[in-house]
C-alpha cells in the first residue's frame, strides 16, 4: 500500500505542472493512509464530511503544515465546524451558504478561502450555481468581507465524453475570467478548482490550478 501510494503520487506529479496545486482527496481513507500521502510530499487534503474531518484532524495534529480543503456539500447547521476545521472551501454552492459563512467567519475571526461552486450544465445531481444566478448574486457575494472569493469549482455531469467534459471546464475559465473583469473589489477568481480522478487531465489543459484525486492515489473505496 505504501509504495503504490508513493508511486501514484510520483507519477501524476511528473504529469501536472507546478501551478497545479494537488489535493488528495481523503473520503473514507484512514489517517495512517494520509500519513502515507503525507510522507510523499502532499500537503493538501480534501474532505467531504465535517465529522469524518474532524476525527482525522486529530490523530494528525503532530503534522501542523497541512492544508485542509472541504469539498463536499455543506449543510448550514455544519458550517461553524466547517469553517474551525477548513482552511479552504471549495464548495460554496448558493446565496444563503455564503452569507452564514460570512456571519460567522465574523464571529470566528477567520477569513476563508472559497471557490463558488458553479452548474456550467444543469445537472440534477449537483449542487451550485447557474451561471445567470451567480452573475445575479456577486454584488451580495462581493460585500461578504469575510469570505475571500478566490476560485470558481465544478464538477462536470456524468456521461459526457472528453470533448463535451473538456467544454465544461473551459467554460468554467472564461466564465472567471469574465467575472475578473468586472472588476469586483472583494472578489477575485484566480483559482480553479476543477478535475478529478477520471477527468483531471482535461481539466489542466483547460487551465486547472487545483485538481482533487481520491480513487487513482488510493484506490477504489469501500462500497
Amino acid at each position: 500500500m505504501s509504495n503504490y501510494i508513493q508511486d501514484r503520487i510520483t507519477q501524476i506529479r511528473f504529469q501536472l505542472p507546478d501551478t497545479v496545486r494537488l489535493i488528495a482527496v481523503t473520503k473514507t481513507v484512514p489517517a495512517e493512509v494520509i500519513r502515507i500521502a503525507y510522507a510523499a510530499g502532499i500537503r493538501d487534503f480534501g474532505e467531504n464530511r465535517v465529522q469524518e474531518a474532524a476525527t482525522k484532524q486529530a490523530e494528525l495534529q503532530d503534522l501542523p503544515d497541512i492544508t485542509w480543503h472541504f469539498i463536499g456539500h455543506l449543510q448550514s447547521n455544519k458550517a461553524k465546524k466547517a469553517l474551525e476545521l477548513f482552511q479552504w472551501i471549495h464548495s460554496v454552492d448558493n446565496l444563503t451558504i455564503a452569507q452564514r459563512l460570512n456571519q460567522l467567519a465574523t464571529q470566528l475571526s477567520v477569513k476563508p478561502h472559497v471557490c463558488l461552486q458553479v452548474k456550467i450544465l444543469p445537472d440534477p445531481n449537483k449542487s451550485g450555481w447557474h451561471i445567470p444566478q451567480l452573475l445575479e448574486d456577486l454584488p451580495s457575494l462581493n460585500s461578504y468581507q469575510n469570505l475571500q472569493c478566490q476560485g470558481l469549482m465544478t464538477i462536470p455531469p456524468l456521461g459526457l465524453d472528453e470533448f463535451q467534459t473538456l467544454e465544461v471546464f473551459n467554460k468554467t475559465r472564461q466564465l472567471a475570467q469574465e467575472i475578473n473583469d468586472q472588476k469586483w473589489s472583494n472578489i477575485y477568481l484566480e483559482q480553479l478548482s476543477m478535475g478529478m480522478s477520471g477527468d483531471y487531465l482535461l481539466a489542466v489543459k483547460a487551465g486547472a490550478t487545483m485538481v482533487r484525486l481520491g480513487t487513482i492515489l488510493f484506490g477504489a473505496r469501500p462500497s
